[in-house]
């Protein structure tokens, strides 16, 4: 099983003054990095890949640490990466439980090949924000798919879950 994240929200670009790699995680983006510990807590994971963007390190920094495990930054994730760069990695045989934390655009080219390849889901093809995709390979080249929203915590006074 992979589980394929949209990093969490990084606010608008356009009112980051700086290079689109370095955009941090806002306060809601992070509230979703916390999430995601608590929404895969019931899926293993042996490995963390992710962009070498910022955004999606930080998304995926609570689980690595939840975990333990190292964030392995992977440029096929980046922002950039081609439908071939995305469905190699995907396709890696020797990728198993592995998180793979990337961008809208990335996840897009993703799900749309594997749509085109016979992947029929259930949901609505989406990806919000701090979303995960749960999916299945086997050896046919087939592939299950399960979408599991954003969850983003607010540990502030009242603290509460909010899905």
């Amino acid at each position: 099983m992979l589980l394929l994240v949209r990093h969490g929200d990084a606010g608008d670009k356009r009112t980051w003054n700086g290079p689109d790699r370095l955009r941090p995680l806002s306060p809601v983006g992070r509230h979703q990095a916390e999430g995601l510990v608590f929404r895969l807590e019931d899926y293993p994971v042996e490995r963390i890949l992710c962009s070498p963007t910022v955004r999606c390190q930080q998304t995926v920094q609570p689980l690595a640490r939840d975990r333990p495990l190292r964030v392995e930054p992977l440029a096929a994730l980046g922002v950039e990466a081609s439908a071939a760069e995305v469905l190699d990695v995907f396709w890696d045989s020797k990728l198993r439980d592995t998180v793979l934390c990337t961008h809208g655009e990335t996840i897009g080219r993703l799900l749309e090949q594997l749509v085109t390849d016979g992947l029929v889901l259930a949901e609505p093809l989406q990806w919000p924000k701090g979303s995960t995709w749960l999916l299945q390979r086997n050896g046919q080249r087939r592939v299950r798919a399960r979408y599991l929203p954003p969850l983003a915590l607010d540990r502030g006074p009242g603290y509460r879950a909010r899905t």
